[in-house]
């Protein structure tokens, strides 16, 4: 019988960093969006504000422009700061380039 052996290409990552602890619900929170302005981004994100708006009455959406946009931008430390500073409780990043 012919034996074969197969490469697994999916491997294994150690997680250094864990992604931010997710909030148990929305309404009532103060949320803001970062974007890098890609993909429709001007379309989507003002309807997903909206939607948000309507869904959960109680929360605040900050306007889209409340940060800096685009690639250049949004990784910076000075972005960074902003956010940090702002009190948001969530941050919406871009709608899926």
């Amino acid at each position: 019988m012919a034996k074969l052996e197969l490469h697994d290409p999916t491997g294994s990552i150690e997680i250094k960093q864990p992604h931010a602890k997710r909030l148990d619900q929305i309404r009532g929170k103060r949320v803001g969006f970062l974007t890098n302005e890609q993909w429709q981004a001007y379309y989507a994100l003002p309807l997903i504000k909206e939607m948000i708006e309507t869904d959960f009455p109680g929360t605040e959406v900050l306007a889209l422009d409340a940060f800096p946009k685009g690639n250049e931008h949004i990784g910076l430390p000075g972005t960074a700061k902003l956010v940090k500073e702002s009190g948001v409780d969530a941050i919406i990043i871009g709608n899926a380039a």
